[in-house]
């Protein structure tokens, strides 16, 4: 096993811990880059909660990403190309149908790791017709330092390829408003996703965006007003250096 797949495994048993609710059964599903060409991604079918090497596959990016570009294939043919992009094809494993959006996702710069989960109290708030307002906005202070001054949010589209193909479009709208690249993404009527240049940012990104959908979900039922931050305060708390040197703490935690 290398490193960067212990690292991965360690953080999937994190994530998938099911007092954390964060996904149950085969729900969900993480990866890591390896090297310039290769990625690892959770194996279709195979559940978070217990993870070990066999859980993930090894796959090289060029002909996932290169089926981005592509007319949208029908659904044999984009099974054709994930198993085919396998380093080893005599691995009996498949890499999830989410791939796509992993290995786009990986060729960001700074990120290394991405986590795709569901958790419960931000499926309460991603069925609600108002989602992407919700995700524009921010609450408190640490929920800036960990997930970024607004969250990347994707209308609702099937998983897979299509899935990959919305993030890309979105993750561009984001960077040209934004002038930075998400940190963290709300899927509508589907899950959370957030990435991270360590594992351990992408895990505390997680964390504070479920921390928040709870914080948003008791602010609702009280039934009165809500005052999230402003944008002056948010842009004051995302470019305030006290902030970034928190940042770095959290993500070590």
């Amino acid at each position: 096993m290398t490193a960067r797949l212990e690292e991965l495994v360690a953080l999937t048993a994190r994530i998938g811990d099911p007092t954390r609710d964060f996904v149950i059964l085969a729900e969900g599903n993480t990866s890591s880059r390896e090297d310039e060409e290769t990625f690892w991604v959770k194996a279709s079918g195979r559940t978070m909660e217990s993870p070990e090497e066999a859980t993930f596959v090894r796959v090289r990016f060029e002909p996932v990403i290169s089926a981005l570009d592509l007319p949208r294939p029908d659904d044999l043919v984009l099974r054709s190309i994930l198993n085919g992009a396998r380093r080893d094809p005599d691995v009996p494993a498949v890499p999830s149908t989410e791939a796509f959006m992993h290995a786009w996702l990986l060729t960001l710069p700074g990120v290394e790791f991405v986590v795709h989960t569901h958790p419960t109290p931000l499926l309460s708030l991603l069925a609600l017709e108002d989602a992407e307002e919700l995700a524009s906005q921010r609450m408190f202070p640490d929920e800036i330092v960990c997930c970024g001054p607004a969250t990347c949010f994707v209308p609702y589209v099937a998983p897979g390829f299509d899935l990959a193909v919305a993030i890309r479009e979105r993750t561009r709208g984001f960077a040209e408003r934004w002038g930075d690249l998400p940190r963290t993404y709300w899927l509508h009527n589907h899950g959370l996703i957030t990435v991270g240049k360590t594992a351990a940012d992408a895990e505390s990104a997680t964390r504070m965006a479920v921390k928040a959908a709870r914080a948003w979900l008791g602010a609702l039922q009280t039934g009165r007003s809500i005052r999230p931050l402003s944008p002056g305060e948010v842009r004051h708390i995302h470019a305030w250096p006290d902030e970034h040197y928190r940042q770095k703490l959290l993500a070590g935690l």
